[in-house]
């Protein structure tokens, strides 16, 4: 059976160069865990909602194929919740089924990865990335979304590419960073993994 993750991110025009950009990123940053397992194929829906619809419709129609939905939390889940019961306590017009185990989520936000591989921010940006800039606490999901943002801001902002800015630097930053780190540093990018390695054989 094919995996398809369904992704948010990458513009609402699938031919943009966000959305390959975005499609890209992602497979690099998993090829970096599977190695020589099968890949997943990556699609990159736009918003968060768009998202979501394919993977509804996906669900209902593509009947050879593991759908999975991976989407920013927003904010911090709470503990004992699980992805498909966080979503549908934030997003009251998801109504179609989720099934457990096909939902993930990038806590709180696909930049909270980035805090887990403070190396690769330092490669990519230069001598003048202020690594002591970013949020310290080491459990990156329990970091707010707004913490996380303005971190990065401030790291960066004395850089020759400049603050990071989410369209320039977001996906070469997630092709970079180290996907065993995050998921050794987010439970939920961990889960992600753990169920991509079991279903890629």
């Amino acid at each position: 059976m094919k995996v398809c993750v369904y992704v948010e991110g990458g513009g609402p025009n699938a031919s943009g160069h966000a959305t390959s950009a975005c499609r890209q990123a992602f497979r690099l940053f998993l090829d970096k865990v599977l190695i020589d397992r099968r890949k997943p194929r990556i699609v990159a829906c736009g918003s968060r909602d768009d998202a979501y619809r394919d993977f509804c419709r996906s669900l209902k129609y593509d009947t050879d194929t593991f759908a999975v939905l991976l989407v920013d939390s927003e904010d911090r889940v709470a503990s004992g919740k699980t992805a498909k019961e966080h979503l549908h306590g934030r997003e009251a017009h998801w109504k179609e089924m989720m099934p457990d185990g096909q939902v993930y989520l990038m806590v709180q936000c696909m930049e909270s990865w980035f805090l887990a591989d403070k190396s690769a921010l330092k490669e990519y940006y230069g001598e003048k990335c202020n690594l002591s800039a970013l949020p310290a606490n080491p459990k990156i999901e329990d970091i707010p979304k707004k913490g996380v943002m303005r971190g990065l801001a401030l790291a960066t902002k004395a850089t020759r590419k400049g603050p990071y800015h989410k369209t320039r630097h977001g996906f070469d930053l997630l092709e970079r960073v180290d996907a065993a780190e995050v998921a050794k540093a987010s439970p939920h990018a961990g889960a992600l993994v753990e169920l991509l390695l079991a279903k890629l054989i």
